[in-house]
């Protein structure tokens, strides 16, 4: 309470008569206007100077300021009756914050102010109603999206426009396809092209373009043992033995007449048979 004393009072800190002088009341002690400042005010956080009774006070995060100090850090624009921002321990007004500090729409190059719903990818930032699927150019807003290069696209206009086609059934492969030969398929697609068993995550043969299972490649298009007249897989221990233009599975290549095996043998060949050396030298 600021009042004048007409009857003899003394300053409670200084004990200086108050006599016909302005004093302020505090927790029902009386102090003189010197003591009152010296004791209670505040001191600027910008000049470092009292911040007296009489003069008026503004205050940010416990730091109190007088009026006139009050200022953009950047353009000593006073704040006293305008909007500013934080940019580290310094207050500046709303335009230098978006000139030099605010990031820019990535879209329309303006400045995205704290406080505004955004999108952030990648290292960049978008006004919320700038970040627009590349196909449909409507606002993604909330809903799921996917990248692709520097544009992004909603779920639906990504399956439409912009994801791989599978072989099979020409619909969009969004998630788990099976690559081959720079085509995609489903997981569930991508089958042997002769008995139609799923393919995928195993080691398939192909003729062409058409995948096949090992049984169904080779009863097709392998080649056949000349003992057994099955064919030839080559795949696991598919081991074979070549002689001219025939082959055998190692356990089939074995002597026409006494079926002792050839395998790291010395044979000799008669028209059609092999022959080991015991029986061709009973010839």
């Amino acid at each position: 309470m600021l009042g004048t004393m007409s009857e003899r009072l003394s300053c409670s800190s200084c004990s200086e008569s108050l006599h016909g002088c302005r004093y302020i009341q505090v927790e029902q002690k009386a102090l003189c206007i010197r003591c009152y400042d010296h004791l209670y005010a505040n001191t600027c956080h910008h000049c470092k100077q009292l911040i007296g009774h009489d003069q008026k006070e503004l205050a940010h995060e416990d730091r109190s300021f007088h009026e006139r100090c009050f200022r953009c850090f950047s353009c000593e624009r006073s704040l006293a009756n305008e909007s500013f921002m934080l940019q580290g321990d310094a207050v500046v007004c709303r335009d230098c914050y978006c000139s030099q500090f605010s990031s820019r729409c990535a879209a329309c190059s303006q400045s995205v102010m704290p406080g505004s719903r955004i999108l952030e990818m990648e290292g960049s930032t978008w006004h919320e109603d700038c970040f627009l699927c590349r196909g449909c150019q409507k606002p993604i807003g909330g809903e799921s999206f996917i990248p692709v290069n520097h544009d992004v696209f909603c779920r639906p206009c990504y399956d439409k426009k912009v994801a791989p086609r599978c072989s099979y059934c020409r619909k969009a492969v969004t998630k788990g396809g099976v690559s081959c030969k720079e085509e995609v398929w489903h997981q569930e697609c991508f089958v042997c092209s002769g008995c139609r068993a799923p393919l995928a995550g195993q080691s398939f043969p192909s003729q062409g373009d058409r995948p096949y299972c090992l049984r169904c490649f080779t009863n097709l298009y392998g080649e056949k043992c000349a003992g057994c007249n099955t064919p030839i897989t080559g795949f696991g221990d598919g081991k074979y033995v070549s002689f001219e233009e025939r082959r055998w599975h190692q356990p089939c290549f074995k002597c026409s007449r006494c079926s002792v095996s050839l395998v790291d043998s010395g044979f000799f060949p008669d028209r059609d048979q092999i022959l080991c050396t015991d029986c061709y030298s009973d010839d």
